[in-house]
């Protein structure tokens, strides 16, 4: 998986690319970790994520925690696929997805 991030003040971007699954959520989590602090605005792409398994889901609950108590984090540009598993699992009513 390639992360991309991009900080501008209190607002961070993370463009994530290929499958986010047991692998490659540690890898993750790791760059949440250093870069969460102070963020008020979190935005992760997720146009070019294929797959996402339940750590990442695991991880993407862990910052949503976060960000509830010091801003807010958004996902967009979610593929057919990731949407579903959203759905199945009630994701899709934790997250704000657009």
């Amino acid at each position: 998986m390639t992360i991309t991030k991009k900080r501008e003040g209190n607002k961070l971007e993370i463009l994530l690319e290929g499958r986010l699954d047991t692998t490659t959520a540690p890898q993750l989590e790791a760059e949440l970790k250093e870069d969460i602090s102070g963020v008020e605005e979190l935005r992760l792409d997720f146009a070019d994520l294929a797959y996402i398994s339940s750590a990442g889901l695991r991880v993407l609950l862990s910052a949503q925690k976060i960000m509830n108590r010091q801003g807010s984090m958004v996902i967009c540009n979610v593929n057919e696929d990731v949407m579903d598993v959203f759905d199945v699992t009630g994701f899709i009513d934790i997250l704000t997805i657009e």
